[in-house]
């Protein structure tokens, strides 16, 4: 059961090792999970999750392994009316603990349904049934080392409906950005530089320490001139077509980018499906407001970081051949992986951002191209993890793939 349990961590993304694995099951051994399902579920939860961004991936792999187990929350409202009194805690002794036998879940359910179906009132401090204070195996405040513990302070929360409740979605970084954490992500692309020329304004504490104590003890304050990020961004970005469904998130994207004021320059452009002799000032891809992909080319610096977003998806001879762009009004006499290589060519810097969740690209109507384009450039997926992963690859220059 438990090993099944391990592999379904793993294939929901959880990073558990066999280390901690092991340590589950010492602690399982010690009884630290307290012989209860939602007790598993917290020890699982503190020993094999090492960051809260995978809260939301452990509840959703724990509430899918044991989704059909039953659990006691279906007692009559009645008995949880007996069972709703807070009551000190039962001390356990050494005759008591000698007295109890270990029960297996098949029994304690089959328990569990007679006591439910033959109990007529309350009871405290006994030891047969539902009840609080006593060593029965189905209540709370009492002692029974392998019983169900109903009521009490999490009464009708079973493990598998906290972890249905996926109160820790917003932790993860896995998940589609909105415009807050894009912002966040891209301030990692940043590399300052001291301005050449200009006016010293800012105050070099490390340096004024040093030369205060040089004079023993008299302030001198040393200034320096301010840090600049010297990245100059260049984003081109997929608009319409199979695109329409992922225009929120790139809405946001665009956003977030807008409102990033720390870069040294940022220019954005679009196109449509792929990239041809003309990018466009706007989502809408008019020919009145584009400028040629070829003074793109020879007009911006090599250290510009190029990011492209789209799905990659498209029809192969969109990518590959001669006329292949499907706008009726233009002709393109080079192919769009030319116009591509000769971007990768340029901007040695550069990456492909892909709303397609990365499990489909090698099975989405698009798995072709997507497959062509990642021979160029670096390509990542459209998530947190996917954007910090990228942009620690714009910050070094990549070895040209064609």
């Amino acid at each position: 059961m438990f090993t099944h349990l391990f592999y379904t961590l793993r294939n929901f993304g959880l990073p558990v090792s066999m280390n901690e694995w092991q340590d589950l099951m010492e602690a399982l051994e010690e009884g630290m999970a307290g012989s209860s399902l939602t007790g598993f579920y917290y020890l699982c939860r503190a020993i094999l999750v090492k960051t809260e961004a995978h809260y939301d991936r452990f509840d959703l792999a724990f509430a899918s392994f044991f989704k059909d187990v039953d659990t006691p929350e279906g007692l009559p409202e009645k008995i949880w009316e007996w069972l709703d009194k807070q009551l000190p805690a039962l001390e356990a002794t050494e005759d008591m603990k000698r007295r109890h036998r270990n029960l297996d879940l098949d029994e304690l359910k089959r328990m569990l349904e007679e006591r439910m179906a033959q109990q007529k009132g309350e009871h405290h401090g006994g030891n047969r049934w539902i009840g609080t204070g006593g060593t029965s195996p189905f209540g709370h405040s009492g002692y029974h080392p392998g019983g169900y513990r109903l009521g009490g302070t999490s009464q009708q929360l079973s493990a598998v409906k906290v972890a249905g409740m996926r109160r820790f979605q917003e932790f993860r970084t896995d998940e589609t950005l909105g415009v807050r954490q894009f912002q966040l992500a891209l301030r990692k692309l940043r590399q300052f530089t001291t301005r050449l020329e200009g006016e010293k304004t800012e105050l070099d504490l490390n340096s004024t320490i040093d030369q205060t104590s040089k004079n023993a003890g008299r302030l001198e304050l040393v200034w320096e001139r301010p840090r600049q990020n010297s990245i100059k961004v260049l984003l081109l970005m997929d608009s319409g077509g199979s695109m329409t469904i992922y225009s929120r998130l790139c809405n946001q994207l665009f956003t977030a980018v807008n409102h990033s004021h720390h870069f040294k320059d940022l220019k954005i452009f679009f196109f449509h499906n792929c990239i041809y002799d003309h990018l466009y000032h706007g989502p809408e891809c008019s020919r009145l407001e584009c400028t040629d992909t070829e003074y793109i080319l020879n007009t911006y610096a090599q250290d510009y970081r190029l990011i492209i977003v789209g799905d990659a998806s498209m029809s192969p001879y969109e990518l590959l051949e001669v006329g292949g762009i499907i706008d009726w009004h233009q002709f393109n006499d080079t192919p769009g992986l030319e116009w591509l290589k000769r971007l990768r060519h340029r901007f040695e810097y550069s990456v492909w951002l892909n709303p397609i969740n990365k499990k489909y690209w090698d099975y989405s109507s698009g798995t072709f191209t997507i497959k062509v384009i990642r021979q160029l450039f670096p390509m990542e997926e459209l998530t947190l993890e996917g954007l910090e992963a990228a942009v620690n690859k714009l910050k070094t220059r990549q070895a040209t793939a064609i």
